[in-house]
């Protein structure tokens, strides 16, 4: 099976580790690409690094590794990402996988369906020059483990603004036609995503199911996601 595991806001392909040495060692290949702009690619922000690049990013990935038959996964913000790469590739495709994810409708952008208050609170974080929104405390991942927390607070990097205020535009219904799955973390829930699970768990063309895990669910439960994501893979 090949997975391709797309990251969230302000993570890099390095969230994946564990994960996908666990896939890897059951057989499975697995890509950890990190979006232009963040983790170890964090060097190559500027102005026009949005959603259309970070749609381009993985795209790119699946061609160039001439990938067929793709679980594509995405986290948190990744959902955006991997709806637009569903839009664009679906041929390359077999299954999308939502984890604790945005769903975000064309002509929307990642900001403007987060609750107001929300919006607001990551409007407050961005830097002078309107490019990055900082980073967040690692308690708003759901990560408490200390060694955990100050892991991530190492890796993370400003997120590129424009990703989250460029609507994604897609030119046929989300997921293109592709078996989608939602995974919910319900430990704990995620707070911003709430009205948002209400309504995915209301639509008749979703597979809908829940892990014990933190928002960062690959780092909180990596042995359980390993699990979960081969199961949902193969049904």
């Amino acid at each position: 099976m090949n997975f391709v595991l797309v990251h969230g806001a302000w993570h890099g392909g390095w969230c994946w580790r564990t994960v996908a040495a666990k896939l890897r060692a059951a057989g499975h290949q697995v890509f950890t690409p990190t979006l232009t702009g963040l983790g170890e690619r964090a060097h190559l922000l500027n102005a026009e690094v949005g959603m259309s690049t970070f749609i381009n990013d993985i795209c790119a990935v699946i061609k160039a590794e001439e990938l067929s038959d793709v679980v594509l996964v995405g986290h948190s913000f990744g959902g955006t990402v991997i709806s637009g790469v569903a839009d664009r590739i679906p041929q390359a495709l077999c299954k999308l996988i939502y984890l604790d994810a945005l769903i975000v409708q064309s002509g929307q952008s990642a900001l403007s369906i987060l609750p107001p208050a929300v919006q607001q609170e990551r409007s407050r974080t961005i830097d002078s020059e309107g490019l990055r929104m900082a980073i967040p405390t690692p308690d708003k991942f759901g990560v408490s483990v200390p060694e955990q927390a100050a892991w991530l607070l190492r890796q993370l990097t400003p997120h590129p603004l424009k990703a989250y205020t460029e609507p994604l535009n897609l030119l046929h219904p989300l997921g293109n036609g592709l078996p989608k799955t939602y995974i919910a973390v319900t430990d704990p829930w995620y707070p911003p995503f709430a009205a948002l699970r209400e309504w995915i768990k209301s639509q008749p063309d979703w597979q809908w199911c829940e892990i014990a895990a933190g928002h960062d669910a690959m780092l909180t439960s990596p042995d359980a996601l390993a699990v979960l994501l081969q199961d949902l893979a193969l049904r």
